[in-house]
């Protein structure tokens, strides 16, 4: 990244509020304080990739549903495992290549 995120997530902050920033990054104002502040104690890495989806425009190839931002992808890994996927498609494991595929229904 050419852009260091923890100053395009202070710069967002100033542009908005760390709550507002917060909710689209899917973390807590709290969370975004201590990251800014260097002081929060949990996965950083995490907070750095929601940033990186969410204000820095990063994706990644989700083999289900395709390309998407990279901190949707770690909203929908937060979720308990579900046979659908966030928009409701059937997930089902191929016997060939035992990937994740997305089912057409009928």
């Amino acid at each position: 990244m050419t852009a260091d995120w923890k100053v395009v997530l202070a710069d967002a902050c100033k542009q908005s509020s760390q709550s507002a920033v917060a909710r689209r990054i899917g973390y807590s104002a709290a969370v975004v304080s201590q990251v800014l502040k260097g002081s929060y104690k949990g996965d950083e890495h995490r907070v750095q990739q929601a940033v990186e989806g969410a204000l820095m425009g990063l994706t990644v190839d989700c083999p289900v549903i395709g390309e998407i931002p990279r901190n949707v992808c770690l909203e929908y890994q937060r979720r308990e495992f579900a046979f659908r996927d966030p928009d409701g498609h059937l997930i089902i494991i191929s016997e060939e290549t035992d990937d994740p595929v997305t089912a057409a229904e009928d």
